[in-house]
């Protein structure tokens, strides 16, 4: 007598059936199926590796203008070192 037989577990399905009739345990079932399905997806998305980083060309140098000698004070500069264009000493 310590096991259940089949009409043990057919009581308690009809009893079960009666407190939350059908309705409910149809969305239950479906509710734990989706729960399911959310938990494999989860594990599933957890061993794929992340995807590679795309790898960025190198940066390319800075150009510069070459330095000019330097004028000495005193010496007329070219106008077309000026902003407005006038010939100045400095």
């Amino acid at each position: 007598m310590g096991s259940m037989s089949i009409w043990h577990w057919v009581i308690v399905a009809v009893i079960v059936m009666l407190l939350f009739g059908r309705g409910k345990v149809s969305d239950l079932m479906g509710d734990v199926a989706k729960g399911i399905k959310a938990f494999k997806k989860g594990m599933a998305e957890d061993e794929t590796p992340p995807p590679a980083q795309p790898v960025a060309p190198p940066a390319q140098p800075v150009r510069t203008i070459p330095h000019t000698a330097e004028t000495s004070p005193g010496t007329a500069v070219p106008a077309s070192h000026l902003p407005g264009g006038d010939s100045k000493t400095i």
